[in-house]
């Protein structure tokens, strides 16, 4: 069974274990050949008649000689994996030939895309990186808050912030590595309320030349599973229409205002889309659009023009997930029809097949800063032509955030749905002819 899931998952892989079986019969044929022509041709002493069995029958010796050399083979290959094998081996003892098999899974797992920001998004990717390696995280650049925002102000970077927190939900270095990216200096020094992964990511922007560059390389580093790009390379700047005709600027800012916002924008107008990002979305099997703070998170990729048409024209099965809670000072009081509705009013088309809507209520009376969850029950089975789907999504000890694995199961059971829903054959009619 080892052996089988050792060469399932590639061709490639079962191709060279058959060449090297064939490598390894021809060479012992040949050696068996130049064995017994000097066994007939050659003198040998009366020791080499016993040591080659010859007092048995020719097919017990054969026999004998199978097992033998078969016994030989097991033990050569077990010590080759306990002394040279191991140094690969992956942490926490997994059996080499399942973590083969796993890396093989996830090369072949769908292409999936991802789009958002904040603190929702990780999830998402920490969740699906398990199922697929083809993961490419498409990250808003309008945060000009906390470290990153100081960042961008003092050194003219793109803010590094969101793209550390997806590089270390993808990556699959030690988690002391993963703590350290996200270690954040206290107060006493120069560097207070700056992250360690902030401060690398532009210490490696100043190495390579360029922000993307440095994201490359930072992703390499921590063994990323999958990529993390721009939505756009250009300077954002965040700014909101409130209630009353009223508007704040800046990211940062939009959510203190507490007054319902109408429409967000970005300055530049129409700012052009990062190419790689939009190639990603055309070539996706899945997308994932949140969750994260709507206004400030999600929706900036949407103020993309190329991301937001790329969306309308891509193939791949297209999903929002909404948040489980409701974002103070953005989303008070919203349900999930609320949040598809203000990503509409964002975008020319509608994208989306499906959203994704929390219905694990369990943990509704436990509440964290007075944040409410948003109610499944007010979800219809479809806003504007989507497809509502509702699942148990929460994590149950912390019931305002998604659990990752949950997540990941139900957005790539969809996925595969709709796979074997477009393969199945459709049924065939018999249309009279009248003559």
């Amino acid at each position: 069974m080892e052996l089988i899931k050792l060469l399932y998952p590639g061709m490639y892989l079962k191709r060279w274990v058959l060449l090297l079986l064939v490598g390894l019969i021809v060479l012992s044929l040949g050696l068996a050949y130049f064995f017994v022509e000097a066994y007939r041709t050659v003198a040998l002493p009366d020791l080499a008649s016993i040591v080659t069995l010859q007092f048995l029958p020719r097919p017990l010796r054969g026999l004998l000689f199978v097992l033998a050399g078969g016994l030989i083979v097991a033990i050569a290959v077990w010590k080759l994996n306990a002394s040279v094998l191991d140094a690969f081996r992956p942490q926490g003892g997994t059996n080499l030939v399942d973590a083969i098999w796993s890396y093989r899974s996830r090369q072949r797992g769908p292409k999936v895309v991802c789009i958002g920001g904040g603190t929702g998004m990780p999830a998402v990717l920490r969740g699906l990186k398990r199922y697929t390696s083809n993961i490419t995280a498409v990250v808003t650049v309008a945060d000009d808050g906390g470290s990153s925002g100081r960042l961008r102000r003092e050194l003219g970077i793109l803010p590094p912030g969101d793209f550390r927190n997806c590089i270390v939900a993808l990556a699959e270095a030690e988690p002391l590595v993963a703590r350290l990216f996200q270690y954040r200096f206290g107060p006493g020094s120069g560097l207070e309320g700056h992250s360690f992964g902030n401060l690398f990511v532009v210490a490696m922007s100043g190495v390579t030349g360029n922000f993307e560059e440095a994201i490359r390389e930072t992703s390499r580093v921590l063994a990323v599973r999958g990529r993390v790009l721009p939505s756009t390379l250009e300077n954002l700047t965040l700014w909101a229409e409130l209630d009353g005709q009223d508007t704040v600027e800046g990211e940062s800012n939009i959510g203190k205002s507490n007054r319902p916002i109408k429409q967000v924008h970005v300055r530049p107008e129409r700012p052009a889309a990062y190419p790689e990002a939009v190639r990603a979305i055309l070539e996706a099997d899945l997308i994932v659009v949140g969750p994260g703070s709507l206004f400030t998170s999600v929706v900036p990729n949407l103020l993309v023009d190329g991301i937001a048409k790329a969306l309308v024209a891509a193939d791949a099965l297209t999903i929002y997930v909404c948040n489980v809670a409701t974002q103070p000072g953005e989303t008070d009081g919203f349900t999930a029809a609320d949040h598809v509705t203000a990503l509409l009013n964002h975008l020319q088309e509608n994208p989306f097949d499906h959203v994704l809507v929390n219905n694990n209520v369990v943990a509704q009376t436990r509440s964290e800063l007075g944040v409410a969850l948003v109610q499944p029950r007010e979800a219809p089975r479809e806003i504007a032509g989507i497809r509502v789907v509702l699942a148990d999504l929460v994590d149950d000890a912390h019931p305002l955030r998604h659990d990752p694995e949950k997540l990941a199961q139900v957005l790539l059971r969809l996925y595969y749905e709709r796979t074997a829903a477009a393969r199945a054959p459709r049924p065939t009619s018999t249309v009279a002819l009248s003559s």
